[in-house]
């Protein structure tokens, strides 16, 4: 493998990650800094706070997007110059290291869940959609997006063990990746699971105060 490539590609999907499409579209649809209320995430379900489901249905799918195109430029065109899936794990994990910590936003980014889900979406269809599911069911019984968020970061890496010589043969970089995502995703909601513990964690559709 060309070593430039690979840090070429790496290096571009962090910057891909960078773009911190929340407070991107508040600013383009006027509205306010999802940084400056409710959970001060720049997410999309801080974003749903403000009351504009169009801005946070947005800002959900270019934060998805940004996951997974990297992951599907390296697989039309890398391997052509040799990127396998070592590169694919770090193109992915790139990504949601740069939404989490974007450079262009003074390195203060979200928490990583619609990146990841993209990262996993462009693993496999399957891996995505079982994630996906694994969210939604959780978020509709308990109406808390952090804790369907912390089951998804507990269940993605064991839906890629599973899916192993049935949908895909199990890669142990991209393995590496999926879990280092999940420890992540776990960390950044260290607050939001105290806040579950103590019952004060606000539930969906909740809109900003003021």
């Amino acid at each position: 493998m060309d070593y430039v490539y690979f840090t070429l590609a790496v290096l571009t999907a962090y910057l891909i990650g960078s773009l911190s499409f929340a407070v991107i579209v508040s600013r383009l649809m006027g509205l306010s800094d999802p940084r400056s209320y409710g959970s001060k995430n720049p997410g999309a379900t801080n974003v749903l706070r403000s009351g504009n489901k169009a801005a946070a249905a947005l800002t959900l799918l270019l934060d998805g997007l940004k996951g997974w195109l990297p992951m599907a430029l390296v697989m039309w065109f890398g391997r052509d110059y040799g990127m396998r899936e070592g590169t694919l794990a770090a193109v992915g994990l790139a990504a949601f290291v740069g939404h989490l910590y974007p450079v262009f936003f003074g390195f203060q980014g979200g928490k990583g869940v619609a990146t990841a889900a993209g990262v996993l979406f462009g693993v496999h269809w399957v891996l995505g959609l079982a994630t996906l599911a694994t969210w939604v069911i959780v978020a509709f019984f308990s109406r808390y997006s952090s804790l369907a968020a912390i089951a998804c970061a507990i269940f993605a890496p064991w839906y890629y063990l599973i899916g192993d010589r049935s949908f895909w043969y199990v890669d142990k970089m991209i393995a590496l990746a999926v879990v280092a995502m999940s420890a992540f995703l776990i960390f950044r909601h260290r607050e939001n699971i105290n806040k579950l513990l103590k019952g004060t964690e606000s539930k969906l559709g909740a809109k900003k105060k003021g």
